[in-house]
């Protein structure tokens, strides 16, 4: 793995979990969002992460790790709806968008676990930028070295 690869692979690193804290965000500022463009309460979306490179099956992968390693840095692979958390049902008959028996629809987002989520990403970019800075210091070292300085 040459320190070019290192570069990519945090970089690739620092640019997911920044499209992740994005996401993140858009779920906070809809937390009350009842009407989207499409008429429906706003879902949470979530984040997917997946390997750069080329899908192989797993024992190809597994021998080519075990030959040697080669980094090739993460991808979003999908933004996708959380269909699994239920939306959250408030009565509310005074609502514009109440149902018939007074419901309110609200969106299945919960502010502690996206501001959780918010603090994992934030910490896995920083991770990533202190191991870029580290190569970065280490090139320019060996830069140095080289230069006879």
């Amino acid at each position: 793995m040459s320190i070019f690869d290192s570069f990519n692979i945090n970089s690739s690193g620092m640019t997911a979990q920044r499209f992740r804290m994005d996401i993140i965000s858009e779920n906070i500022a809809n937390t009350n969002t009842t009407r989207t463009a499409d008429g429906t309460p706003y879902v949470r979306k979530v984040v997917t992460f997946t390997e750069k490179g080329t899908q192989t099956p797993f024992s190809r992968i597994l021998n080519e790790r075990l030959d040697h390693y080669s980094g090739r840095g993460v991808k979003v692979s999908s933004v996708r709806d959380d269909t699994w958390t239920q939306m959250n049902i408030v009565y509310d008959p005074s609502h514009p968008d109440a149902d018939a028996n007074g419901y309110v629809t609200y969106p299945n987002v919960n502010t502690v676990t996206e501001m959780t989520n918010l603090i994992d990403a934030s910490r896995s970019y920083e991770a990533n930028a202190t191991a870029f800075n580290a190569s970065k210091n280490i090139a320019t070292k060996g830069l140095e070295l080289g230069s006879g300085g």
